[in-house]
């Protein structure tokens, strides 16, 4: 009986440590901080507070959104890395995160072995735009033109390391002519650089150009997606593949992710906080009013959407060597 009773020991200790190993998750009266690598007003800050409304409906406890931008995304990604790893600091990055291990030199950190990825947001289509007073009115015309002007074209971006410089590097490798970027400090002064007519071409997300397409601002060619889009402003227009540019697809995928080591019954709670602001018709449509169209795919899974990085690095990292630029 004796010996019975002291096999129960180690038993017992080990059943109180395993209740006790729940995470008091999160933390009553403490918010949820989740850092945006980019200013605020942005499309991805934009992205950030929606989802930090809905998430806080799941959580209980208030989501803050908190804009840490410099260096292609990488000093806020670095922020969290470097975080506390209790599930109250989180990171939301664009394409950023898979482009950052070959854009940013010196990175701090490692993308694929210093965070817990938690599961994609949403992915955002991207559109080929021109100045109003470009003479070409479809792609056709508009691929004559590049190779009639060789040396003469100037593309604009948000910034290195931004979604449009990335789509603009891919573009110039689709169609073979290398072309004067010209990068802007964010989205809209680039806009109104090519309404303006001072640069030609800008390959952005839909959350910054429908609403200038809508308003016949600037010509509008191409979407970057596999299938063509449905809202009204964007549904005539052909994708890259369908204008002979093979294998062109671009999409800014968003996605949430934690400090290494941040425990499993905390990512638990929150890719469940995740998935039910993947659900939540307010958050639906709030995106769908951004062009971004909300994952319902396995990439909500930690898994998969590590899975999904590993992949889009290995696609990013030839392109950006090739180009030799670096987001310093």
């Amino acid at each position: 009986m004796r010996k019975f009773i002291t096999a129960l020991i180690p038993l017992a200790a080990a059943v109180a440590f395993g209740a006790s190993a729940q995470t008091n998750f999160p933390v009553k009266d403490r918010p949820v901080t989740l850092v945006v690598p980019f200013v605020a007003g942005g499309p991805t800050d934009r992205v950030a507070r929606d989802l930090a409304e809905a998430m806080r409906k799941t959580l209980g406890t208030t989501v803050v959104v908190e804009n840490a931008a410099g260096a292609g995304g990488s000093i806020g990604a670095n922020k969290v890395a470097k975080a506390n790893n209790d599930g109250h600091t989180l990171l939301l990055h664009h394409i950023g995160m898979a482009t950052m291990p070959s854009l940013v030199r010196n990175i701090p950190f490692k993308v694929e072995s210093d965070f817990e990825y938690l599961g994609m947001v949403n992915d955002v289509p991207m559109t080929l735009i021109a100045r109003p007073n470009l003479p070409a009115n479809n792609m056709k015309e508009l691929q004559a033109w590049i190779s009639q002007n060789k040396g003469k074209i100037n593309l604009g971006n948000a910034g290195v390391g931004s979604a449009s410089h990335l789509c603009g590097l891919l573009f110039q490798e689709a169609v073979g002519v290398e072309m004067t970027t010209v990068p802007y400090k964010g989205t809209a002064p680039a806009i109104t650089d090519l309404i303006g007519g001072q640069i030609d071409l800008l390959c952005d997300q839909t959350t910054n150009t429908t609403s200038q397409i809508e308003g016949k601002k600037v010509k509008a060619f191409a979407v970057t997606t596999a299938k063509r889009l449905s809202p009204p402003a964007l549904k005539d227009l052909p994708t890259m593949q369908e204008s002979g540019l093979k294998d062109f697809q671009v999409t800014i995928f968003h996605g949430l992710y934690a400090p290494k080591g941040t425990p499993a019954d905390v990512q638990r709670k929150l890719n469940e906080a995740l998935k039910g602001a993947l659900k939540d018709s307010d958050f639906i449509k709030k995106q769908e009013g951004l062009g971004a169209v909300v994952v319902t795919d396995k990439r909500m899974e930690p898994a998969e959407h590590k899975r999904f990085v590993a992949e889009e690095i290995a696609k990013w990292s030839p392109i950006i060597k090739k180009a030799g630029v670096y987001a310093d």
